[in-house]
């Protein structure tokens, strides 16, 4: 995409490309029928490219406002309100804020411009809408007087300033950068001299003109630049020396020309080249044309936001692959070292088997022996804690004698779980001399209780050390004769394990 320039007079329309500094003419359309038709050929053979109208016309109106603070919607209304008082009939207009008044109410000061012959301008806009051709704005040589200064480091609070353009003379009233007042004056004589007379004359009457409408006060010093061919300069300096108010500064513009990097130097006495270079590399911030006019424009601005938006996400996504395709590679290269140490491992183990002795069975069968051997290893249980336990019971309880004990693993596997205990069966009697029935029960059923009260125990009485059947006949008279004898029992302890 190309930057072109549109550069309309009075009488013409010329176009200009934009490359690294470069200006180079592309031609001259006459206002006519057959000027307009050549300019639509030349707008159908750059399709893609963005163009920028600049505008050199007479008809062209400043006025100065005041409106209350405001912001957003309402400020807008105001200001189109506004330029319709002091421009109407024309689009062609925009609004430059000149700060707020240091008062209660802060009050913004406004700086409205407009071209106020839209009818010159219609034909080529007309041109470029059907044409469908970015159009980025429409701007006029008072606009880019002060940022042509400012980049010369030429920037002064109140000056004039004074170019050749076609065949006429250009006078501005800058404030801060900003002109507030610009004219239009023709040049009757081209010559060095008459150029030279020109600048002179314009000059004092612009000043004359400022301080009749108390723009300037009457006896206040006021800075003039003239840009200027080098052959002219001595002309110029001659004719226009300081007198009065007015200092004059004359500017080179081949050195102006190289200070903004404008590599194509102006063959004239004409500012035109240089105003357009300052409108490529430094455009102001407001201009005149409309969203209608720029409406091409904002497509390509959305155009090539997408266009940029997917060139991203291709990057993106061919880092990323790129990433991935790394990873990939160096994860192929991990796996291959892998590979050589474990055929390397395998070898070294290799050797060391082959030196020790044989046993006459294989791995796979020794592996699962030894399998065997740690489980049985994990389930092999003694019976010590279950012969402490019963201990701790016979140690409380000295009238119970044990005669036999037996012990037996009952670990059992299914296919859902594990039961995990062990079976202690207790042979035991009780000697109690001198007592009835119901006494040696009771000792029998305290020592039972012991033996319960232990975690994760279970009783079973295989045999009591008295028959209590309801067949049986329990006498109570027999108790000396039956306490001199042993009254054997036997229990079965039950002694759950954690799994």
């Amino acid at each position: 995409m190309k930057t072109r320039l549109l550069y309309l007079n009075t009488h013409r329309l010329a176009a200009y490309v934009w490359q690294q500094g470069h200006l180079h003419s592309e031609g001259v359309f006459e206002n006519n029928d057959d000027g307009l038709n050549r300019f639509s050929q030349y707008l159908g053979t750059h399709p893609r490219d963005r163009f920028t109208l600049l505008a050199n016309v007479a008809e062209e109106g400043h006025a100065h406002e005041n409106i209350p603070f405001l912001r957003g919607v309402d400020r807008q209304t105001l200001i189109a309100r506004k330029i319709g008082q002091h421009f109407q009939g024309t689009p062609l207009a925009t609004a430059i804020s000149l700060g707020y008044e240091k008062t209660q109410r802060k009050n913004e000061k406004l700086l409205l411009s407009a071209l106020t012959n839209p009818a010159h301008f219609e034909p080529w806009l007309l041109r470029l809408a059907n044409a469908e051709v970015a159009l980025t704005g429409i701007y006029s040589l008072a606009q880019l007087g002060g940022v042509l200064l400012k980049k010369l480091g030429l920037h002064n609070n109140r000056c004039l300033l004074l170019t050749q353009q076609d065949h006429s003379i250009r006078s501005s009233y800058l404030i801060d950068g900003q002109a507030h007042f610009s004219r239009m004056a023709p040049l009757s004589d081209s010559s060095i001299a008459g150029i030279a007379s020109a600048f002179a004359t314009e000059s004092g009457k612009l000043h004359q003109y400022l301080i009749g409408q108390r723009q300037i006060g009457r006896d206040e010093s006021l800075p003039v630049f003239i840009l200027s061919h080098p052959l002219t300069v001595p002309a110029i300096e001659k004719a226009c020396p300081d007198r009065g108010q007015l200092n004059f500064s004359i500017i080179d513009s081949h050195t102006a020309a190289s200070k903004i990097a404008l590599h194509t130097l102006p063959e004239d006495n004409r500012a035109d080249l240089l105003f357009m270079h300052m409108l490529v590399i430094a455009p102001p911030g407001q201009q005149f044309g409309n969203d209608k006019h720029r409406h091409h424009f904002r497509l390509s601005q959305v155009r090539n936001g997408l266009l940029a938006a997917g060139f991203v996400a291709l990057l993106a996504s061919s880092l990323y692959s790129a990433k991935q395709f790394y990873d990939a590679h160096s994860l192929h290269e991990e796996m291959q070292a892998l590979r050589s140490s474990e055929a390397e491992l395998n070898q070294h183990y290799q050797e060391a088997a082959n030196t020790l002795p044989q046993l006459g069975i294989d791995n796979d069968t020794l592996r699962q022996l030894t399998t065997q051997y740690t489980e049985l290893t994990r389930q092999q249980a003694l019976p010590g804690p279950a012969f402490r336990q019963i201990s701790q019971a016979l140690d409380q309880m000295p009238a119970i004698r044990l005669e036999g004990i037996e012990w037996r693993n009952d670990t059992t596997y299914d296919s859902t779980k594990k039961t995990a205990q062990e079976v202690t069966v207790v042979h035991g009697s009780i000697a109690v001399a001198h007592t009835d029935t119901r006494k040696l029960l009771s000792v029998f059923d305290n020592f039972v209780e012991l033996l319960r009260a232990q975690p994760d125990v279970s009783i079973s009485v295989l045999r009591r050390p008295v028959d209590i059947e309801s067949g049986s006949t329990l006498r109570g008279g027999d108790g000396a004769e039956e306490g001199v004898k042993p009254h054997p029992f036997t229990i079965e302890v039950t002694r759950r394990k954690p799994s």
